[in-house]
């Protein structure tokens, strides 16, 4: 669950940074004020927070995301 949890979090903080990165519009500091707000700088270390958890997700050995079932048994 915490899985899928971080990766949802990495990809709305993705698609933010592909909104700055386009469009120049930080979703985050307009959803929440400026990007000096408290609750935007909580949001931005959630993000990173999470991105730092999904590096985890590549060190892991015969285990499908959210399911805990090695792959070998899931192809039987």
């Amino acid at each position: 669950m915490m899985d899928k949890i971080a990766l949802c979090i990495v990809l709305i903080g993705g698609l933010n940074w592909g909104l700055m990165g386009v469009f120049q519009f930080d979703l985050i500091a307009w959803a929440f004020g400026s990007s000096d707000s408290i609750i935007s700088r909580i949001l931005y270390v959630v993000v990173a927070l999470a991105a730092i958890w999904c590096i985890s997700l590549y060190f892991r050995k015969n285990e499908l995301i959210g399911s805990g079932a090695d792959v070998s048994e899931s192809r039987n």
